[in-house]
């Protein structure tokens, strides 16, 4: 039980860091959400949104962050 407990902690923490990120980046005036390649379809009875550049710009980062945390709790 107390490593269910841990692991939900720790899942806790990374999606704090991940919201404070999004958080800044909009203080920042980062365009994620608006970047080049986020396919957006506007019509008269409703809209389509799919963000494909910002879920790859969103994936690198967090594949190098946590890479980098891999390696260090290894060590």
């Amino acid at each position: 039980m107390e490593t269910i407990a841990r692991y939900l902690m720790i899942g806790g923490i990374i999606l704090l860091l991940v919201g404070g990120g999004v958080y800044l980046a909009a203080k920042f005036g980062l365009p994620l959400g608006r970047l080049p390649g986020d396919i957006r379809i506007e019509g008269e009875n409703g809209s389509f949104y799919f963000p494909i550049a910002t879920s790859i710009l969103v994936s690198i980062f967090l594949t190098i962050i946590l890479n980098i945390i891999i390696r260090l709790l290894r060590k």
